[in-house]
Order: structure tokens, then sequence, then C-alpha cells
């Protein structure tokens, strides 16, 4: 099968793309023929080795994929049934999606939803995965569309942008944060009613500032999620799943004990498989048509390294998917 195989030599990581044998697949219940996978950020942290998401080899990384069930022990599933495959640290400590196979256990894998292909499934992915379920913390939060504005930053990445649609779609007034002015136009198209610079929040932020937000979906961390709780709304709820800008925290008790609002970390990653049919059936139901042609840059396999790189630079916008077969 041909894969994108990580191996460290002499403290050195080496990314390839290689043809290896199926039969070293790790052991699982389920083998999968792999269509579509996608590069994430930690995905590019990974085979860069810009960050520490490796620490067993050789690894095919990959957090996400979807495809066909080649073969299977577990009852629950049948050979030719589409299936699709988020977290559960594939990609980190098992190998992962860009590869043509994958073997996993049974407890991992999610039916394909109805409504959706293969490929549209992964232009979702574990960014669009992660997003909804930013959204529904904001629901659960109790924030409405009528609140007022929800900020949204690092917009033009998959999490961001895929949170944007969802919240538009949703009817709430979005605030796009990007440090990329080319993306304002793409922001806009998405739903957002205005687009920031990232420059305007990646400072060091006052305990408390001026009241802007009703909620917020941060991507990033460090100084900017830190500036956007000391402008949410008294009751805001700020949904956090990203460090790209750092894992620092800079603030201080104070937006959260005289403004009561609630910063609600999201993952994931370990989501119970009991809860994720029902945020992918959301997700269907949703994002619009145009969403799939808008946040989506198509590569193969053999361009997963080379698009690695453009995504820790920040040059690549939305999605990237990896046709893989």
């Amino acid at each position: 099968m041909k894969s994108l195989l990580l191996e460290q030599k002499q403290s050195q990581l080496s990314a390839s793309i290689q043809e290896i044998s199926s039969s070293l697949l790790p052991v699982g219940e389920v083998t999968v023929d792999i269509h579509w996978s996608t590069l994430n950020y930690k995905d590019a942290l990974a085979i860069t080795g810009t960050g520490k998401i490796i620490r067993q080899f050789p690894m095919i990384p990959g957090i996400d994929f979807s495809g066909i069930v080649h073969s299977t022990e577990d009852p629950r599933f049948h050979i030719g049934q589409h299936v699709l495959l988020t977290g559960w640290g594939v990609g980190e400590n098992h190998w992962g999606g860009l590869a043509e196979q994958a073997r996993v256990s049974g407890d991992w894998l999610t039916p394909l939803p109805a409504g959706l292909d293969s490929r549209q499934a992964m232009i979702i992915g574990t960014a669009g995965f992660t997003a909804m379920l930013c959204v529904m913390a904001l629901e659960e939060g109790g924030i409405l569309p009528e609140n007022g504005d929800v900020i949204v930053t690092g917009a033009s990445g998959g999490v961001g942008s895929t949170a944007v649609a969802l919240l538009s779609q949703l009817g709430y007034s979005i605030v796009a944060v990007s440090g990329r002015q080319e993306n304002h136009e793409y922001l806009l198209s998405l739903g957002a009613k205005k687009v920031l610079p990232r420059d305007e929040f990646n400072r060091s932020p006052r305990p408390l500032e001026k009241q802007l937000w009703a909620g917020a979906i941060d991507t990033v961390g460090d100084n900017v999620l830190a500036t956007i709780l000391a402008q949410t709304h008294y009751s805001g709820t700020v949904a956090a799943c990203g460090l790209a800008g750092g894992v620092n925290l800079p603030t201080t008790v104070m937006p959260f004990i005289l403004r009561n609002i609630r910063l609600q970390g999201v993952d994931s990653v370990t989501v119970p498989s009991t809860k994720r049919p029902a945020v992918w059936q959301r997700l269907q139901k949703l994002l619009p048509a145009s969403f799939y042609q808008q946040a989506t840059t198509e590569i193969t396999l053999d361009q997963t390294i080379e698009y690695a790189n453009k995504l820790i630079a920040n040059q690549v916008t939305g999605r990237t998917l990896v046709r893989v077969r």
C-alpha cells in the first residue's frame, strides 16, 4: 500500500512516500480501504517535525480518513460499508489516514452519515467536527443569535472556516479574525459580516476591556484568547479548541468572576462514539453545498509533505483534502 511514512533516523525526522506491506498495519478489528484523508495543523506539525506530535516510529500520520470497510471482525460493520474516522490518537500513536489502508478499532469508526459522500465527509473532517462541537458549546452556554456578535479567531483555517459557515447558517452575526488580508473576501463569502486583523488581538491584554462579543470560538490561544476573554460580554461563552498561537493564557480571573464568563475547552479526539453520529448529522444538515467548493484545496498523497510545510508557514486557506486513491 502507498503511504506517507515518518521515520526517525539518528534523532532526525524523515518523511517520505513509500510502498509498504499492509501486513505491517497495527492490530485492530476493522481494515479500511482509504479513499480520502485531510491535512490538519496537527498533521503538519508531525510531518515537518515542528511539534513533538509523534513519539513512536515508524508512524503513518493523518488524524482522519474516510473509506470503505475491506475486512472486519467487528459485527457492527460489514465489508463494503462506508465509514469515517476522526481522532482517537490515530495518526499520533496509531497508524493513520495518509495511506491506502488503515486497521483500527471498531469503536473508533463512525458509519458515513446519510446525505454525505466520503469526499464531503473529509472536506468537513476533524476540523469541521471540532467546529461543530464549538458551536454546540456556545449553544449550551446560552449564546443565541440575538445576543450579539460572535467572534471567530484563526478564521482562515479549517476549524475557523467551518465555524464561520456553521454560525452563518444558524443566523449568528460573525466577526472573523485573520492574519492574512488576502482571505478577507473568502471569509465574507462564508458568512462573516466583518474581518479584523489578528494584530488587533495578538497583544498583552488589559484584565478587562470594552464588552464586544456575545461569544467566541478561539483556535489560537495565548494573547489572542486572553484579549477575547477581556472583551466578552457578561455571561458570554468562549469555546477554545486550538493553540496555533501558543499554549499560554496570560489573563486574570477578572473576566470570570466579574463578568460571569464561561471558558469552555473543546476536545474532538475522544468524544464518545455514542455522541458522534448526532454531531455529524448536524454538520450534514447545516453546511450548504457551496461550502464544499469554497473551503477546499484538493491535493494528492504525493503532495502532502509540500503542503505540510505550506500549512506551517500559514500559506494554506481553509481545508486541505487529500485524495489517497
